[in-house]
């Protein structure tokens, strides 16, 4: 089971409000805000997601390979979702559409680089 997911930020108020937007519109909140860290709980028993400046003091930087998956409610919230994060800064990955005969899905990377993925299962 996962408790939570970490990923490195080198502008976390930054990182705040794309984070604060995006996981709004998956049901998602700020659990906790320090000073170098902000939480994000996505209801009991879920995985949190936090966004961190590196507790090193060295340059955050994301994994080659490392991808989070978020899980959307229909093919209209993903593509809504990929829309959103497109608007906050994010990158394109991959527009949304289906890849293969059960997914659906759309990837992006945040400002700081970590690469997500909005879908259906």
């Amino acid at each position: 089971m996962i408790g939570y997911i970490t990923i490195g930020s080198n502008d976390l108020p930054a990182s705040a409000v794309f984070f604060d937007t995006l996981f709004t519109e998956l049901n998602g909140t700020r659990a906790y805000s320090l000073d170098h860290m902000i939480g994000y709980s996505f209801g009991n028993n879920t995985p949190m997601i936090i966004v961190t400046r590196p507790h090193d003091g060295e340059t955050a930087t994301h994994g080659n390979g490392t991808m989070i998956s978020l899980t959307a409610k229909g093919t209209a919230q993903v593509d809504a979702i990929h829309a959103l994060a497109l608007s906050l800064g994010a990158t394109d990955e991959g527009e949304p559409g289906p890849r293969g005969r059960h997914f659906y899905g759309g990837y992006f990377r945040d400002p700081d680089g970590n690469k997500f993925n909005i879908c259906l299962t």
